[in-house]
């Protein structure tokens, strides 16, 4: 292992943020380009909404950076930072920012290749986290792990979820053994106890993030979408998954708590299903973004929002259209990437 980094933890993504950073979309390496306006919009109305609740960075190709700036102009919470990309997935190749028991930050800088080699070039999204660290003024921590932040979630409490189907994808880690990629994740994670449950979500081209199918919303509870049509091929995938978190419990020996939220309505698009998900949504400072999806999802969405305003309620749950960009693969958690609350490299604890 590169660097010791003992000390450091992952924070549970509830914990205060000091901002969120997110990537603008790039035209050229979308699925579906002709809709970039639309899913560009798609975007302004995150933005917008993550803004209602914390400051938000915004990395923009350099070329872009005038248009975009128009879109936000009057609206102080976001700033735009410069950074070449080649794509605008940031909770997969942006740093994912680890805390010491002082508040001091730092990041950690993940191999990153573009899910598996699936999209070409990625070497300007490979050099991303290591420049918006330098810019943030945060240690860096380099890991010779191949991983994306979609692909796991934690509890800030020592234990992490993660799927089998990603993180030991022979398109990732080839060279390393299950126990290999396992020590990597505990040493740069600071995590004790990794739960694997088997699968992602039904035509999730990220190889079965987690963050489509399960995540924790306390310590000792794990939100998990499930399917209960035995004819969906996510019937199978989440009952497994449910089964496996039944039996499992944390790094402090509690059995999990499970709230279960129904899947949206099957929807495909082009001949290719969609991977809706409701977990996809994204904790900011007070509050909860969700994408909802309408039409026929509209029963769907009223029960996702019910529940969720069950499990938080002390959070408001601010809700977005889901369809926007969910062609390009994708939705909130995974164009997202939060900062705590901590002390950076240049003194001062930032607010």
């Amino acid at each position: 292992m590169t660097q010791k980094i003992d000390n450091y933890t992952m924070p549970a993504e509830w914990t205060p943020h000091e901002r969120t950073f997110i990537s603008w979309p790039v035209q050229e390496s979308m699925v579906y380009p002709e809709f970039y306006q639309q899913v560009s919009e798609g975007y302004g109305e995150l933005i917008t909404a993550i803004a209602e609740f914390e400051p938000v960075t915004v990395i923009v190709n350099p070329d872009d950076a005038a248009a975009v700036a128009s879109r936000f102009q009057g609206n102080e919470r976001v700033e735009l930072l410069p950074i070449e990309h080649n794509d605008a997935w940031l909770r997969d190749n942006g740093p994912t920012f680890v805390m010491d028991d002082s508040g001091r930050l730092a990041g950690i800088n993940w191999k990153f290749n573009a899910w598996g080699g699936k999209y070409s070039p990625w070497d300007l999204d490979d050099a991303v986290a290591p420049r918006i660290l330098k810019a943030m003024g945060v240690e860096q921590f380099d890991a010779p792990l191949v991983m994306e932040g979609g692909s796991i979630h934690t509890d800030g409490e020592g234990t992490l979820l993660t799927t089998e189907e990603c993180l030991l994808n022979v398109n990732r880690n080839p060279e390393l053994s299950r126990e290999d990629i396992e020590a990597q994740v505990k040493h740069f994670l600071n995590v004790e106890n990794i739960i694997w449950l088997k699968r992602g979500l039904s035509g999730d081209e990220t190889d079965g993030h987690v963050d489509n199918v399960a995540c924790f919303a306390a310590p000792g509870k794990v939100i998990l979408q499930v399917c209960n049509d035995p004819q969906d091929e996510n019937y199978a995938i989440t009952q497994e998954n449910l089964s496996i978190l039944q039996e499992a419990t944390d790094a402090k020996g509690r059995k999990l708590d499970i709230i279960e939220i129904e899947q949206p309505p099957y929807t495909e698009y082009d001949g290719t299903r969609l991977t809706l998900s409701y977990l996809n949504f994204y904790f900011v400072n007070g509050g909860i973004i969700l994408p909802v999806f309408g039409g026929a999802a509209a029963e769907a969405d009223a029960n996702a929002i019910a529940v969720l305003s069950k499990a938080f309620p002390d959070r408001v749950i601010r809700t977005i259209d889901g369809m926007a960009i969910i062609r390009e693969g994708g939705n909130v958690h995974c164009t997202t990437q939060q900062m705590p609350e901590g002390i950076r490299n240049e003194g001062g604890r930032k607010s």
